[in-house]
């Protein structure tokens, strides 16, 4: 590589194709959306610049406040069960052995299966007529069949419910790498002053994955955020009954597309989303500062 010392360029040209990737994927749409927010534009009409008309209708708009209600629910109900659930069931299958590799394969399965088929199959199995209500209805839970894909809180909550199920062999798996950092002389310590298994868990298990617990936190916060399929599929594309139970990315993808699409209100309701995430982020890295100078 002689060739390349001395010459300026040399590091541009390993950079060039990710450049051109991420300019081409991620700049360029993201800029794009940025002026369209800004614009009548539709489906089949460049449209004109008008200013933050947009936004102002969106503070009207009843279906943009719904959608931003459940949103910051999902969020608010989905990422602690996300933070400390995956860490439980990761000290739990921990260690070595077939039947724990059973175990950890099982709850991994959910992360690489289509959110279409997961949303198809508890479909079926939440259906007035499905396994859930008949397994219950059998031990006589229930009088009659819950409606968990009619009601708009118990449709939210059901979603909410594989949304979790989906995602918790994931954050497990990153719990085990942040697990086997912990020096095992810790819970040996712990041990010889009489700490059981819960106060382990609680003073050894914990603060080892303090870091690991914020990272997950944030990527949670942001996957609960943006949440597509599981709605989607649950509730047929109409997002409920009335509508009620519409999420951002949703109505997103329901004023972006089709050939009535407002692509200008879409990039709108985008360019919110994506401040709102902004907001989330920074407040997030604020807080894990903290508690790194606190400690």
């Amino acid at each position: 590589m002689h060739w390349a010392q001395g010459r300026w360029y040399v590091p541009w040209l390993f950079l060039g194709v990710a450049l051109l990737v991420i300019s081409t994927f991620v700049l360029f749409p993201f800029f794009n959306t940025l002026l369209l927010s800004f614009t009548d534009a539709t489906l089949l009409r460049g449209g004109g610049f008008i200013g933050v008309e947009n936004f102002r209708e969106l503070l009207g708009d009843s279906r943009f406040r719904t959608a931003l209600l459940n949103s910051t629910l999902y969020v608010i109900c989905v990422v602690p069960v996300m933070v400390v659930l995956p860490l439980i069931l990761a000290a739990l299958v921990a260690g070595k052995g077939r039947l724990l590799g059973f175990f950890r394969t099982s709850y991994y399965l959910p992360v690489i299966m289509s959110p279409v088929i997961v949303g198809l199959v508890w479909t079926n199995l939440l259906d007035r007529r499905g396994l859930v209500n008949a397994v219950l209805g059998w031990v006589s839970a229930v009088g009659e069949p819950v409606p968990f894909l009619t009601d708009r809180w118990l449709l939210l909550f059901s979603a909410m419910f594989v949304t979790i199920w989906m995602g918790m062999g994931y954050y497990m798996v990153i719990y085990l790498a942040a697990l086997a950092s912990i020096d095992p002389s810790l819970y040996d310590s712990a041990a010889v002053d009489g700490a059981g298994p819960v106060r382990k868990f609680l003073h050894v298990t914990m603060p080892g994955v303090r870091n690991t617990m914020g990272l997950i936190g944030l990527f949670s916060s942001i996957a609960a955020f943006r949440v597509f399929g599981e709605v989607y599929v649950l509730t047929d594309g109409t997002g409920g009954t009335g509508g009620d139970n519409l999420t951002m990315t949703m109505l997103i993808q329901r004023e972006g597309t089709g050939l009535q699409a407002r692509t200008g209100y879409a990039g709108a309701i985008s360019l919110v989303m994506f401040a709102i995430m902004a907001v989330l982020l920074v407040l997030q890295l604020v807080a894990q500062n903290r508690q790194r100078r606190n400690r």
